[in-house]
């Protein structure tokens, strides 16, 4: 199977790659002040197939705030003789292998992999794609006004009640994901290149995917072409298609924008780079 960021699989349809839907349940909220993960599960699907399940409550050696227990109830007795993390992470691991990693408030899930990696002397895998669901949901749903997963998934017909136990959780955010799909793919948004650059978190591999960009657009402008460019908007969550003479790049707020004159408009606009999702020298 190829790795996650293989020339392959970037290039591929979002239905053709393998996409592990995982959430955890932990002792408290804050991992730097030693909060623990409990419980941990994952879905893995391609398409509209499952591929495998996986689902373990965790030993986490120390007591669950009475905060955490009041949201997932789950008890001392539960999690007594169940395995430590040191035999569940390596198993979870390997479960997520060649696959893009989800879950909804991704950097939530992430800070607690990472402390677990870390007390166990492992570094998150450096091939791994992570989406954020959750941005998903407030990249094509801004009208919501609020994005918690339980109000998402009740917007989008998702019949499953939340119950802050880690695999039922994952199973509507499951539901969240392929209904997102479907969204992204009216929009004329299907290849997984396009999906990573609106939704990872990869800082480096979105930093390559933009200066890539950001070169073409340059030699556009230095050979004087005009582009043809496909964009999906922040304001307005929908795709339009423009020709547009570009005249410079321009850095400003971490971000990268491209000015030029836009033949749609007829005047000069900007576009934020990371929300071009297609650009051809015409």
């Amino acid at each position: 199977m190829p790795a996650i960021l293989s020339r392959e699989n970037m290039h591929r349809n979002i239905e053709e790659v393998e996409f592990t839907i995982f959430d955890t349940e932990t002792t408290g909220l804050d991992p730097q002040s030693g909060d623990r993960i409990i419980e941990i599960a994952g879905i893995r699907v391609k398409g509209n197939s499952t591929k495998a399940v996986f689902q373990s409550l965790v030993n986490p050696q120390r007591a669950v705030s009475d905060g955490a227990f009041e949201v997932n109830r789950i008890t001392p007795d539960m999690l007594v003789n169940a395995p430590k993390i040191e035999e569940i992470m390596p198993k979870f691991l390997d479960f997520i292998h060649s696959s893009c990693l989800c879950s909804y408030n991704a950097p939530f899930d992430l800070g607690f992999l990472n402390s677990e990696l870390k007390i166990i002397g492992r570094d998150f895998p450096k091939d791994i794609v992570v989406v954020d669901i959750l941005a998903m949901a407030r990249r094509l749903m801004p009208e919501l006004g609020r994005h918690a997963l339980s109000y998402v998934a009740e917007s989008l017909g998702v019949k499953k009640e939340q119950e802050h136990r880690a695999l039922a959780d994952v199973e509507i955010t499951l539901e969240v994901f392929n209904s997102l799909k479907e969204v992204l793919k009216k929009k004329g948004i299907i290849d997984f290149k396009n999906f990573v650059e609106l939704f990872s978190l990869n800082f480096n591999l979105l930093e390559d995917i933009k200066n890539q960009k950001t070169a073409e657009i340059q030699e556009a402008i230095d050979l004087g072409l005009k582009l043809k460019i496909k964009y999906l908007s922040r304001n307005n969550p929908e795709v339009s298609e423009r020709e547009v003479i570009p005249k410079e790049i321009k850095q400003e707020n971490k971000h990268s924008y491209l000015i030029g004159f836009c033949c749609l408009r007829n005047e000069e606009r900007t576009f934020r780079i990371d929300s071009i999702l297609n650009l051809e020298v015409i």
